[in-house]
């Protein structure tokens, strides 16, 4: 058997084995867990969810300031131009 045959042959086993392995219905996260492998850290999961979400926020923010047209953000700058002044006031 030369190398070449030794390849496709293994390729076969592989495949036949994927199959069975289908048909069986062993879903390969059992197979991870029967190896031993370490199981998924859920912190950095959650870490990353929370940051996700931290990220679709700001592009709604975004979002809604282009959309905007202007007039009422024209507005807010101006409120807290407004709200600095009445602060330099108190201050002064």
């Amino acid at each position: 058997m030369n190398p070449f045959e030794f390849v496709i042959a293994i390729l076969i086993l592989m495949f036949a084995f994927t199959i069975i392995r289908h048909k069986l219905g062993i879903p390969v996260r059992s197979m991870r867990e029967m190896r031993g492998d370490p199981p998924v850290d859920n912190r950095e999961n959650e870490r990353l969810r929370a940051q996700v979400q931290q990220l679709q926020e700001r592009i709604r923010v975004l979002e809604r300031i282009v959309t905007d047209r202007g007039a009422e953000t024209a507005a807010q700058i101006e409120a807290l131009r407004d709200a600095d002044r009445i602060a330099e006031e108190d201050k002064a």
